[in-house]
């Protein structure tokens, strides 16, 4: 089987994959992501249309909507009948159609799979498909899915898959900030984030996004990147796209955005979203007991 795009995402894909036995072809334009896979046991074709020709079932996991219709033009060329193809990428979804056309004149099916988990979830096998398309063809890649995945659906019609991603990431922008607010708080109380992440995941107000990002907001643990605010600017404007074109109020989410916007402009663009935690730390004043007086000091009385 193959990997088309060997990036965070796309290696941690490829690398439980081989621990589970498969085979796994690679090619990703970047060269130093091709030598990385070659040396944790993969093997690298020279471009997509290579790739294409040598696997019977790929999963594609790239940057951009060029990337997909370039790639789409590529493997369609290089007669490739028969190929099944998991598109996990988080595209718009007319543009993960184009690509589907493109591809199937040249008798390749595309399905449209986007994946919900981070980087780091990637790694641990941790993630959730969301697979639409060809009942037969997601039958047939379902043990691809097993093997890199925690859990899998299949969710009908082609595109259904990109609608319960951007659902799901709308709730991820919201749990982020909250967790970045509840864990500030409790800093500013003397609650190390950590400490806090431990106590709270498995109550009432637990989340993923507590779990998995709520450590990172601790010793600029957000320089580790699962993933790039700069790339999660992509995935904020489908879902404010999405809301716009289908009427939905989502004044939760409207007031994620400029906090979002706010990390990018203080360089944290390469970093995690958890980096939101910074934003919020900046924005706020200091604590009570290190605030200056708000009155005057009271006057010594006379003798």
């Amino acid at each position: 089987m193959g990997v088309l795009g060997l990036g965070i995402m796309g290696s941690a894909m490829a690398g439980n994959l081989m621990k589970a036995g498969f085979t796994v072809w690679g090619f990703d334009p970047v060269a130093a992501a091709r030598a990385r896979h070659r040396a944790a046991g993969g093997r690298v074709c020279r471009d997509a249309a290579e790739l294409a020709r040598s696997v019977d079932v790929m999963i594609s996991s790239l940057p951009s909507a060029a990337a997909l219709q370039d790639s789409a033009q590529r493997m369609a060329a290089a007669g490739t009948t028969g190929l099944v193809i998991a598109e996990t990428s988080t595209l718009d979804i007319e543009d993960k159609r184009a690509a589907r056309d493109v591809l199937a004149r040249g008798g390749v099916t595309l399905l449209d799979c986007p994946l919900s988990g981070t980087g780091a979830q990637a790694a641990r096998k941790d993630l959730t498909v969301y697979a639409s398309g060809p009942a037969r063809a997601i039958r047939r890649i379902q043990p691809v899915f097993e093997g890199m995945s925690r859990e899998q659906f299949n969710l009908g019609a082609f595109g259904n898959g990109m609608k319960m991603k951007l659902m799901a990431n709308l709730l991820v922008a919201i749990h982020n900030v909250s967790t970045a607010e509840a864990l500030l708080l409790g800093q500013r109380w003397g609650i190390r984030p950590s400490d806090a992440v431990k106590v709270l995941a498995g109550g009432a107000g637990g989340s993923r996004m507590l779990q998995v990002r709520g450590p990172l907001m601790e010793g600029e643990g957000w320089k580790d990147a699962t993933m790039k605010i700069a790339v999660w600017q992509k995935d904020m404007k489908l879902i404010g796209d999405a809301l716009r074109a289908n009427g939905v109020p989502a004044p939760l989410f409207a007031a994620t955005v400029p906090l979002y916007d706010a990390a990018i402009g203080m360089g944290h663009g390469l970093h995690d979203t958890a980096a939101v935690f910074d934003v919020l730390a900046r924005m706020s004043s200091p604590p009570a007991d290190t605030a200056a007086p708000s009155t005057p000091a009271r006057r010594k009385a006379r003798p």
